[in-house]
């Protein structure tokens, strides 16, 4: 077994962790945000983390109805030329701690007197030591290169955030749920076997709307890291603007579907495609988790997806070609 495989195994042990211990220091940052009335949040995240960035921006925005920003971190360093942040809650999202160019975005937020907040899996990081606040994943090291439950457990942290500014019974007994739903897409693993032959060529897209954009480019993302295909990420609406015009018969499409408003959206895109021939595959959320929370089981799915194709393939998910395990950008 990979150590890629063996770290999807701890999700759910890492997501009942995360909630019983990250649920005080949410409230903590709930109650900081709510003294200085914050407008919305501004996000810096690179790689995986900044997929859940585009998560927090579906999630604050449609649970909070907060306008949420993911800014440019070049604007912090090459180009010297920082945006005012005043009235923002401003977050953080590193894996490691160590990109320079999210720790620049923090330290300049700081500077600007804003709430400065990190979400990151290492407490003593540099990240972590120049935010105000740190929400610490406590997911455990994570060995393999591409990122796994270090991303399912940002993703819960955003969501444990949201819940703690705008309190909401129902999400939150959906929020403890998350373990033992996790846990059923991973004894469901078997049934992603099927999709594998259709992405053994050398490209794919990866299709999804509204909270499940974000696990289209974080699946996309893990489909070229461990196993070398070159899979593209769109909004089904963005797709329909132009892009689709590359389809053709064979071409393999994986459809995320969440449920919710949208789904009648991915539906009739992938009646469409298979139409013209593309080899459309639909993954979809069984975990009966509310659409806010099945970025978390989709990507463990997207995950799963991830490694049966690299086995397939031969190729070794832990040691991707040319990329380390932190990646440190100005």
């Amino acid at each position: 077994m990979s150590r890629f495989r063996a770290e999807i195994a701890e999700q759910p042990e890492i997501a009942g962790r995360l909630l019983v211990h990250g649920a005080p220091i949410a409230n903590k940052i709930a109650a900081r945000i709510r003294q200085a009335a914050s407008r919305g949040f501004a996000i810096a995240a690179r790689g995986s983390s900044d997929n859940a960035a585009l998560y927090a921006k579906y999630l604050f925005g449609a649970k909070n109805q907060a306008l949420v920003a993911l800014v440019a971190p070049s604007l912090f360093t090459h180009y010297a030329r920082p945006p005012r942040l005043e009235g923002q809650c401003v977050l953080g999202i590193s894996q490691s701690g160590e990109s320079p160019d999210v720790i620049a975005v923090i330290e300049e937020a700081g500077r600007q007197d804003c709430i400065t907040v990190a979400i990151t899996n290492q407490s003593g990081s540099k990240l972590a030591r120049a935010a105000e606040l740190v929400l610490p994943l406590d997911a455990g090291p994570e060995v393999s290169v591409p990122a796994s439950k270090t991303y399912t457990a940002s993703l819960l942290a955003l969501a444990i955030i949201s819940q703690a500014l705008n309190p909401d019974p129902s999400f939150e007994a959906a929020l403890a749920s998350v373990p033992a739903a996790i846990t059923r897409v991973l004894e469901k693993e078997a049934e992603l076997e099927a999709f594998v032959p259709g992405l053994m060529g050398p490209r794919a897209i990866v299709l999804g709307r509204g909270f499940n954009f974000s696990t289209a480019e974080e699946i996309a993302l893990k489909l070229s890291e461990t196993s070398y295909v070159l899979a593209r990420a769109w909004s089904v609406a963005d797709f329909e603007h132009g892009p689709i015009a590359i389809v053709e018969a064979g071409l393999p499409v994986v459809i995320v579907d969440g449920g919710g408003p949208v789904a009648s959206d991915l539906e009739s895109v992938g009646a469409r495609l298979e139409a013209k021939g593309c080899h459309v595959l639909r993954l979809s959320d069984e975990s009966g988790l509310p659409e806010e929370l099945t970025p978390i089981t989709l990507a463990v799915r997207g995950q799963l997806l991830a490694h049966h194709v690299a086995a397939a393939r031969g190729i070794d998910p832990d040691r991707p070609r040319t990329i380390q395990k932190v990646t440190r950008t100005w």
